[in-house]
């Protein structure tokens, strides 16, 4: 039985951060970083867009990109903001689906914009 006791993890103190509130931060900051990377991708393509006359849909993929990265960002907030720990649980399992859904949707834009632009 000590055996079993000793793999399990120790109840966190309070104050202390636990797991599900480190990836609710990694979510909030790098989701906020990266709506500022797909706004700059957006006006730096409709830069080439310009002066290439070369059309491409890459530029209104990164407008959703970056409303869903938004949406990770406030979900992941507020979750951080949540009380309740069961509470916390569901916004940051929402939080990370549309984050990784707004990764999936920027790997798209990447091959848009390799082969729009080729």
């Amino acid at each position: 039985m000590s055996m079993l006791a000793d793999l399990r993890p120790p109840h966190p103190q309070p104050g202390e951060r636990t797991l599900e509130s480190d990836l609710c931060i990694h979510i909030f900051t790098t989701s906020a970083a990266l709506v500022g990377v797909c706004l700059t991708v957006i006006g730096l393509i409709r830069v080439v867009i310009a002066t290439t006359q070369v059309g491409t849909i890459a530029d209104d993929l990164l407008a959703g990109d970056a409303t869903l990265f938004m949406i990770s960002c406030v979900l992941s907030y507020w979750a951080l903001r949540a009380r309740s720990a069961r509470r916390m649980h569901r916004i940051e399992r929402a939080a990370d689906a549309i984050f990784l859904l707004g990764l999936l949707l920027m790997t798209i834009v990447c091959g848009v914009v390799t082969w729009a632009l080729l």
